[in-house]
């Protein structure tokens, strides 16, 4: 971190409390609703089909509205379009209460995981606008806050649950409370438009090659390179998400409680990584972080699943979250500072792309483990660090940008 860099204004103090909100509240909506689903299972006579199948709407409607964030943002600004997304999500997710059928809780699915896309996509845009005016990285610790709000979320929800408070009551609260929240946000982002506090300047960002603007040939090879290297992030998440309780369950004999162990050990340190992980990327770079996280991963999940232990597995999976902690900020970053595209595309493109690598990653590794098993899927995991150690070259070092008044 630069040592000459004056302390940050009140304002820009405000405006990253407010960013930090905006990630927090984009992971209580949702998660709030998933202790739920038992609940409208039985209200509307699902069966885990149907059920499945309207889930399956909330990536198909985030990769169907991802790619039209970029154009929003440069229409409405990434302050309003996060802030106001934010506020439209509770209202539509509330609709969960009150919807019939599974056509409706299927619609109201699809509408939610495409404004969830353009949320994303929008609060990682101010983020980063507030973390160029710092001059230093803390876009880790933004979404290590979305993983809290994650666990809050799930844990408001479960209670409700619990207390049997009907779920119209639960998430009509939840609508009005945390909008409201993110309508006080919009009020403390950073005004105008998002180029407002960029300096243009003819060598690019940090670590990524010099190009004129319209360098766009370069520009798309950079950003397929940075969407494998999501994907490769997706992967990881996605194992210890879909697989480790499935794996310590039917491979180790592990207990039911125990089994669980296994997702917490990788959020838990993914959280970890996040919240630590913009001290980490200021002294020694977004390269060498990304780079020896994907060392992490693959020493880490390639050793337990050598040695096949439930303890040893818990350790790689621990491993893998704390290596995979700074892989989607990073990436994040250097698509927003590629020359050549107009701002926001490089975001909205890897947000995309890193989408198709969650809705992939399942079916992959299913398939894989019913020609082998999932001890042998999941070396995809070990290949997804390397992947990650080697990728990790195309992005750059330090965050650089320049603190300014707000």
């Amino acid at each position: 971190m630069p040592s000459d860099l004056a302390p940050p204004s009140t304002a820009l103090r405000s405006a990253r409390l407010a960013v930090a909100l905006c990630f927090f509240l984009n992971a209580v909506f949702y998660a709030g609703l998933v202790p739920r689903l038992p609940e409208i299972k039985a209200e509307l006579g699902l069966s885990n089909s149907s059920l499945g199948a309207a889930l399956a709407a909330v990536p198909l409607g985030a990769l169907v509205a991802g790619l039209f964030s970029a154009a929003l943002i440069r229409r409405f600004t990434s302050a309003r379009v996060a802030t106001g997304g934010l506020v439209l999500l509770g209202v539509l997710l509330s609709g969960v209460a009150v919807a019939p059928n599974w056509p409706a809780l299927a619609a109201i699915l699809l509408l939610a995981g495409g404004l969830d896309a353009v949320i994303d996509v929008a609060q990682n845009a101010h983020g980063l606008r507030v973390q160029r005016l710092y001059g230093r990285s803390i876009l880790n610790g933004f979404h290590g806050l979305w993983s809290i709000g994650a666990v809050s979320g799930g844990l408001l929800g479960s209670a409700a649950a619990g207390l049997g408070v009907p779920l119209g009551v639960q998430l009509g609260v939840t609508a009005v409370v945390f909008g409201a929240l993110a309508l006080l946000a919009f009020r403390a982002m950073l005004p105008g438009h998002d180029d407002a506090d960029r300096e243009e300047s003819e060598n690019g960002a940090d670590g990524v090659p010099a190009e004129p603007r319209n360098g766009a040939r370069t520009a798309v090879l950079a950003l397929a390179a940075l969407g494998v290297l999501a994907t490769c992030g997706a992967f990881v998440e996605d194992a210890g998400a879909s697989w480790s309780a499935l794996y310590l369950r039917t491979e180790l004999a592990a207990g039911a409680a125990t089994a669980g162990l296994g997702f917490v050990a990788l959020q838990g340190a993914m959280t970890v990584g996040r919240l630590t992980g913009d001290r980490v990327v200021d002294r020694f770079g977004q390269r060498r972080v990304v780079q020896v996280g994907g060392a992490l991963i693959a020493g880490g999940m390639g050793l337990a699943l050598a040695v096949p232990s439930i303890a040893s597995t818990l350790v790689g999976f621990a491993l893998a979250g704390l290596g995979v902690a700074t892989l989607v900020p990073a990436v994040y970053h250097a698509a927003d500072e590629l020359p050549g595209l107009r701002r926001g595309t490089g975001l909205a493109v890897i947000n995309w792309l890193l989408r198709i690598g969650f809705l992939l990653s399942p079916p992959l590794i299913g398939v894989l483990a019913d020609a082998t098993s999932l001890r042998v899927a999941l070396l995809a995991v070990v290949v997804a660090g390397l992947g990650a150690l080697l990728l990790g070259g195309v992005l750059g070092g330090r965050v650089a940008g320049a603190r300014t008044a707000v």
